[in-house]
């Protein structure tokens, strides 16, 4: 009987989290431009605390692979 007001407790505590925000990875984020360029713009305006997330990492990598071909394109590679 002891069990079920403490299940019922941490049900509740589970249902009152925060959610984990969905980490892309760096494909991911070269497919959808427009999402690339939300993550870089919400990392990029908050490094203090977002520096070192892994969205801000595939976010930042993304982005200079995008750029890397892009310039291999412009040269004619």
């Amino acid at each position: 009987m002891r069990q079920v007001p403490l299940f019922a407790a941490l049900l509740i505590l589970g249902a009152c989290s925060e959610k984990a925000e969905q980490t892309y990875t760096v494909d991911e984020l070269i497919a959808d431009e427009a999402l690339l360029s939300r993550m870089l713009s919400e990392c990029r305006n908050n490094p203090g605390e977002l520096r070192e997330t892994a969205n801000c990492r595939n976010a930042e990598a993304a982005d200079g692979k995008l750029r890397l071909e892009n310039m291999r394109r412009a040269l004619g590679g």
